[in-house]
Order: structure tokens, then C-alpha cells, then sequence
């Protein structure tokens, strides 16, 4: 019986990040010598086990089969014959195909440390590359939700998707096995994506991938349009680097769908009615924690007060308490201004980087050229102004 730490544990422990959670493949044992060890068995057809005191998962090394559709369509081998390598082949990203092995089921001490890799993923690491193990990523339509996740987990980083990971992600999008995932599981990887550092990069890359259009219709539309779409990224990035919480960052995203309440120089996509069916619309299919939902519709609701809090009048802000129930949370209210500060600081920082473009967008050769002394920086400022002006049109 050889006894390997494999996974996010070895991955993360390379890259200098902390280890959250330990997963173990255990090779050449059977489930009765686990359960003789005092392990308990997590499902009857699964062969995963909880260590008895540290209740850390060891799994019996195993192979899949595809046998149907969706994440479920797979048949388990799992016997003692099942080698490390076979394990690690079934595997999603060469960087999660990596162990090392340990001394046995109750020491998980490091034998010596050496990091088995068949896969190529301690070059991948280097190279900051997400790799797809084998063919059989296309296998698993979740692998979708979960090669984006990772992909906003360490795009601080500067990792990057594979080129060839991106077809097979597009063409597993392609083919509707994204369908055939539960909603759980969508919100589960969803959720975890929006809370990390970079947000905005899982939204953005399933938005590329027409990923969003069964369980986040709405979004996938309203991002379309690409300032809805760019101030919204640059929004959650910023949510992510504030380290807002997760109810502050489902609302910003849902203010794609109602923009224009947020931004005056931009048209009104939907009636409020619309918006806030919409959102629970996504809520319902998505199976999003009905308070995210209602924090996100508060926000939408309520987001011409909180942009102007300064300017209310004393009715308007006990109007507002109330609406909020700020008497009975306080906390909430505190959340839906930073929510609010937040996206009003990425329109206004969307704002500037057009104005910039502009600014880059004019040179020497937009003006006369028989121009002399302060006359060329006079043309140059004007020009760009006019420039700016032409792009400041409302749609």
C-alpha cells in the first residue's frame, strides 16, 4: 500500500500559497482494509474515505469511464491493480495531476519530499500554463466552470488557459453538456470564482465561451454591450482587491442589468420591473442563496440613493433606512454603500482610461504640420478633446 498527498495541496505548496484542505490517494488498498483502519466511507459507490481522526479525504486510486451525460455519466474502477499514474490521468490540469508520497494512512509526513509528475505539470507551473491531462477533459462538462475558476484563482499570478484547453472548453460549451450540470454545482463553482482575487477573469472567460447563456441568460445579454461589460470586470476586480464579500460582489454583477441606474449617460436596457424579475429569475435557476439575491436586488432598487447619500435629505435617508432595514442591520447598509462606491469608482476609472485612449489617440501627425511653438501643444489639447467628445456619444 503506497499513501500520496496529490492535488491542490502539492499545487498550492509549489506556488507558495496557503494549503487549505489535504486530499491522499491511497494505491493497492481495497475498501475493506480502509474500513479496517478505522477509515469511514463517504457514499456507498464512491471510493473516498474520511481518516478517522483527522477527517482528511483518502481516495482508492481509480479510473472513469464515460457512460453518460453530464459531470454524473461515469463508471468507477477502483481496485488495488489501479496504479498512481492511471489515478493522475483522470485528472482535469496537469498542475492538479502532481503527489507526492507520504509514509502511510497515519503519517502523512513527506517520505522525501520528490514531487511525482507524469503529466508535465511542474512545467506548467513554471511556464504558468492551465493544461488540460488528456482528452478525457472533455469528458467532464464541469471541467468548464473549473479550468475558469482556477484561471481567476491564479490570474494575479500570470497564468494563462492553454490554447488547446480553450478549444476543448469551447467545445464541450458547444456540444450542451453544460446543460445536463446541476444548479449546485453551478452555484458552487460560480461562488467560489467570484470570491477570488480576480472575479472578473471567470465572468469574463465564460462570458467569451457563451458559457452564461443557460443559467445567466440575462448577463450573457446585457454584456453585450461592452461598456456594461468592461465596467462591471473592472468593478469585480476591484471588489476582488477590497476583498468585499460575496453578497457585494453577486450585486455588482447583477447591476449589469440595470446600468443605466448606476450610469446616467448610458440608456436603460429594462424597465426595474424586468431587472429585478431577471435576477430572480438567475437566482431561482442558478440556485443562488436567496440572500444574495435580495441583498443584489436591494442594490439595484435602492442605487440612485446610495450614489448621492451626500445630497439626501433628512425624509430621503429615514426613507432609506427603512428600505434597507438599516434600524435592525446596520451592517447592510454599511455593505450597500461600499458596493455602491465600488462600481461608481470603476465607471469613473472606465471614464478616464477612455479619455486616455483619446489622449494616446492623437499625435503629431492629426494636426497641421506647419504649426510652431505653443500653437502645436494648443491643436494637440484640442484635438483630443474633440476626439473624446466623438467617443462620449450616448449609445
Amino acid at each position: 500500500m503506497q499513501v500520496y498527498l496529490v492535488g491542490g495541496a502539492v499545487r498550492d505548496q509549489l506556488l507558495g500559497r496557503p494549503i487549505k484542505d489535504k486530499d491522499f490517494v491511497v494505491v493497492g488498498a481495497t475498501v475493506a482494509a480502509m474500513l479496517d483502519a478505522g477509515f469511514q466511507q463517504v457514499g456507498a459507490d464512491f471510493p473516498v474515505f474520511l481518516h478517522p481522526t483527522s477527517h482528511e479525504e483518502y481516495a482508492l486510486a481509480r479510473t472513469e469511464r464515460k457512460q453518460g451525460v453530464g459531470y454524473q455519466g461515469f463508471s468507477i474502477h477502483a481496485n488495488p491493480d489501479v496504479s498512481l499514474k492511471d489515478d493522475l490521468e483522470r485528472r482535469d490540469l496537469t498542475i492538479n495531476a502532481l503527489a507526492i508520497e507520504v509514509i502511510s494512512l497515519t503519517d502523512d509526513t513527506p517520505i522525501d519530499g520528490t514531487v511525482i509528475d507524469y503529466y508535465g505539470g511542474l512545467t506548467d507551473i513554471d511556464n504558468k500554463v492551465l493544461r488540460h491531462v488528456s482528452s478525457a477533459f472533455s469528458e467532464d462538462p464541469l471541467r468548464v466552470l473549473r479550468t475558469a475558476r482556477f484561471y481567476s484563482r491564479y490570474y494575479d499570478l500570470g497564468f494563462a488557459i492553454a490554447d488547446e484547453t480553450l478549444i476543448l472548453m469551447r467545445q464541450l460549451v458547444q456540444s450542451g453538456e453544460l446543460t445536463h450540470l446541476s444548479a449546485e454545482r453551478i452555484w458552487q463553482e460560480s461562488s467560489r470564482a467570484t470570491m477570488q482575487l480576480s472575479p472578473h477573469v471567470y465572468w469574463q472567460q465564460l462570458y467569451e465561451m457563451e458559457a452564461l447563456t443557460e443559467y445567466f441568460a440575462p448577463l450573457h445579454e446585457a454584456w453585450q454591450d461592452s461598456l456594461i461589460r468592461e465596467t462591471i470586470q473592472t468593478a469585480l476586480y476591484f471588489a476582488g482587491q477590497m476583498q468585499l464579500n460575496l453578497s457585494q460582489r453577486w450585486a455588482i454583477l447583477m447591476a449589469s442589468l440595470n446600468f443605466s441606474t448606476f450610469n446616467t449617460n448610458h440608456k436603460a436596457l429594462s424597465s426595474d420591473e424586468t431587472v429585478l424579475k431577471e435576477i430572480n429569475d438567475i437566482g431561482n435557476k442558478a440556485k443562488v442563496p436567496k440572500a444574495h439575491t435580495q441583498f443584489a436586488k436591494l442594490f439595484v432598487q435602492q442605487a440612485k440613493k446610495l450614489h448621492v447619500i451626500d445630497r439626501l435629505d433628512a425624509a430621503e435617508k429615514m426613507t432609506l433606512i427603512q428600505a434597507c432595514s438599516a434600524h435592525k442591520a446596520p451592517d447592510k447598509l454599511s455593505q450597500l454603500l461600499v458596493a455602491s462606491h465600488v462600481l461608481q469608482l470603476a465607471i469613473q476609472h472606465c471614464q478616464m482610461m477612455k479619455a486616455l485612449s483619446s489622449f494616446h489617440a492623437i499625435g503629431m501627425e492629426n494636426i497641421a504640420a506647419d504649426l510652431k511653438g505653443p500653437a502645436i501643444g494648443e491643436a494637440l489639447q484640442q484635438a483630443r478633446i474633440e476626439h473624446l467628445q466623438s467617443q462620449m456619444v450616448k449609445p
